[in-house]
């Protein structure tokens, strides 16, 4: 699918496999330089400034996140700390050694890598970092809160996507924290229904449609992202906005009829402060019924010793503002399985319906 001979390729990425099999994209020369400069740009407008330290906690390898972090970095004149993901313990040792100004990382790896802060009986929040600037996964203002309340920083949103570059499509500004800017110099965005297809204005929710302006090997024209949002007006840069994505068209659930996305039920866990933000959605199937199940870390242990009575106001809230029934089960601190990347927030056991 390369639009220049594989001889004129320099690199290969592959996407993380969100939606099924990784899809392969290739680079040119050409396309490196504009990834870096839109990196540099993206860590510029989200505060870093030449000289600033990064520790870059995306992982490396055939995934976009750690070398786009890195170059985009070097390219601003930062020192790059290449981390990648994993190795939490250490993240930590290297956080407290070579005090870094900003941490690259996903917002669910990020918590894990602040507990481990707290295991060893330091305080996240006294670290040199004064900016995180997270992306991969969908999440919340709820989240963002509990980041910056537990980090100390400012935390800010980057949006990318291997097919049509990587991370660097958008950024959000330190200044206003108010939705990525999108860098549309070099991609043009779309909003469309997801249905239908239709173009909606600004303004309206639907699907990210992305068109690559200056992409050599790998150009993209009207690329469905599956990332639900809206286009804003510009703020702090002279371009447009996309609102913080609320989910995708195709990891929504399905529940009894009843639309859900996993950030729906991590805004209730967050509003409900005796549950930690680390949670997995499980999806079974009674008869020829649905059940979603939600397992829940307890904040501490006092909380998890008295874990029904959070379950029942959890249960209460995802009825209340969602609309479905769902079983809550609250576990102790610790207990749910930590992502080194994207986090994997639902488990589907269901069986096809016979017939």
């Amino acid at each position: 699918m390369f639009a220049v001979p594989r001889e004129q390729v320099v690199r290969v990425h592959a996407s993380s496999g969100t939606t099924g099999k990784p899809t392969v994209v290739g680079y040119t020369a050409q396309d490196i330089e504009t990834w870096a400069h839109l990196m540099a740009r993206s860590i510029r407008a989200a505060g870093g400034r030449p000289g600033d330290i990064v520790h870059v906690a995306y992982g490396y390898g055939l995934f976009t996140g750690g070398l786009g972090a890195h170059y985009g970095a070097e390219r601003l004149g930062c020192t790059v700390v290449p981390m990648s993901g994993g190795q939490t313990q250490k993240q930590v040792q290297l956080i407290c050694d070579f005090k870094p100004d900003i941490i690259m990382v996903t917002p669910s790896y990020l918590l894990a890598i602040a507990e481990e802060f707290v295991r060893q009986g330091l305080d996240p929040a006294a670290s040199s970092m004064r900016v995180g600037i997270l992306g991969a996964e969908p999440w919340t203002e709820a989240m963002r809160t509990q980041i910056e309340s537990v980090m100390g920083l400012d935390a800010v949103d980057i949006y990318g996507l291997s097919e049509v570059m990587g991370p660097g499509v958008a950024n959000e500004c330190i200044e206003t924290k108010d939705g990525p800017v999108v860098w549309e110099d070099h991609f043009f965005p779309e909003i469309i229904d997801p249905l239908t297809g239709a173009v909606q204005p600004d303004g309206e929710p639907g699907e990210l449609v992305l068109t690559s302006l200056t992409k050599q090997a790998l150009p993209i024209i009207r690329y469905r992202t599956r990332d639900l949002t809206r286009l804003l007006p510009p703020t702090a840069r002279s371009m447009r906005r996309m609102a913080k994505i609320v989910g995708r068209s195709d990891d929504m659930l399905i529940v009894r009829g009843v639309n859900v996305f996993p950030t729906q039920i991590e805004e209730l866990i967050l509003q409900t402060p005796a549950l930690a933000p680390h949670y997995v959605l499980e999806l079974t199937r009674e008869g020829p019924l649905d059940a979603l199940a939600v397992h829940v870390e307890a904040a501490d242990a006092a909380a998890f010793a008295a874990g029904t009575s959070a379950a029942a106001a959890l249960i209460e809230q995802v009825k209340a503002m969602i609309g479905i029934s769902v079983r809550v089960e609250v576990r102790e601190p610790g207990s749910i399985e930590r992502s080194i990347g994207k986090a994997k927030r639902v488990i589907d056991k269901r069986t096809p319906i016979a017939g």
